[in-house]
């Protein structure tokens, strides 16, 4: 076993009582969203306790009933009936799953999700636990994030919220949503940052063999996985884009290499991916310019001209407008 790490004296101090973190849990959940959260926040307790502290948090799996749930990986899952409203909770953390739907059309547990938020110090919901909680009026006039294949339902669901397709999670104010399954994990590990500070979260990164921060400029999935719903049509038109970056890569020469007029070639393409060629071809150069930051030492003028930029001034507006962070940001959280 790793040896206990050495905390600053705040992070090991007497403690207060356990801050209570509640998952939300219904039939068919997603096995990853109670248990990827779960562990991260156990481990942060083992961590604690390890070095001489007191647990900080108190962790709970509740469910309609109190009978348990069977996850939709078929795996049983423990879980205590849902305490009264008005109780204590620190953290209420909503899972998501196929049984997303049901649970949000359950007026029952959609009021006490309603109520239990209220009494909350800050809520959070998993991948498509976001469902739920739009359900329940929490995320109105909010920002909020949620796996990425259902965010075009999401917002069209609930036009209230702010989705955001690309974060692995979104705050706003004291909500927290996060993108699919793994994230999860990504979110507590900023809860855990918000509580506790930076070096504990990531001992418990380190311990879980994951990044500490993978928020902010990093997209939630790539843009090759998000075409490949057009691999049939465009498979090879995106291999060849791949391989020519640096290249003129205009519509007429887009539309040549795919055999098809300009405007059937931007109609196809956009009805089989759900972008226009040049935001597509605009990604797939993002998506290369984060490889070479990320993997390389090579200048952030040389990695722009290489992925068809032309300017560092370009390849920055790009960043900003996909990622959310310059080029520089983004080398600085994600280099290795």
């Amino acid at each position: 076993m790793p040896k206990s790490p050495r905390f600053p004296p705040n992070a090991v101090a007497a403690a207060p009582a356990p801050r209570i973190v509640e998952v939300l849990a219904f039939p068919s959940v997603q096995l990853l969203d109670v248990t990827g959260p779960l562990q991260a926040f156990a481990t942060a307790n083992d961590q604690i306790t390890q070095a001489g502290g007191a647990a900080p948090y108190d962790l709970r799996v509740v469910a309609k009933g109190g009978q348990g749930v069977t996850a939709s990986a078929g795996l049983a899952i423990t879980a205590a009936p849902l305490p009264r409203p008005s109780s204590a909770v620190d953290t209420l953390l909503i899972a998501g799953g196929p049984g997303v739907e049901a649970a949000a059309a359950d007026p029952a547990l959609v009021d006490w999700v309603r109520q239990r938020a209220a009494r909350a110090r800050r809520v959070a919901s998993v991948c498509t636990g976001a469902f739920l909680l739009a359900a329940s009026g929490v995320l109105d006039g909010r920002r909020a994030a949620t796996h990425w294949s259902v965010c075009k339902e999401f917002a069209q669901r609930y036009p209230a919220v702010r989705v955001e397709p690309d974060p692995i999670f979104v705050r706003d104010g004291s909500v927290w949503t996060s993108a699919g399954v793994t994230a999860g994990i990504d979110l507590a590990l900023a809860l855990i940052e918000q509580d506790l500070g930076r070096t504990v979260a990531l001992a418990v990164a380190r311990y879980l063999v994951v990044f500490l921060k993978r928020p902010g400029g990093q997209a939630q999935f790539s843009t090759a996985l998000s075409l490949q719903s057009a691999e049939d049509e465009f498979g090879a038109l995106h291999g060849w884009i791949n391989k020519h970056l640096a290249d003129d890569i205009s519509l007429p020469v887009l539309a040549d290499q795919a055999g098809m007029s300009e405007r059937s070639f931007s109609r196809h393409y956009a009805e089989a991916t759900g972008l226009t060629p040049a935001r597509a071809v605009e990604r797939l150069r993002v998506e290369a310019a984060r490889r070479m930051l990320s993997e390389s030492r090579l200048p952030v003028k040389r990695i722009s001209q290489r992925c068809g930029f032309g300017s560092e001034e370009t390849m920055r507006r790009s960043f900003l407008r996909i990622l959310s962070a310059t080029p520089q940001d983004y080398r600085s959280r994600f280099s290795s």
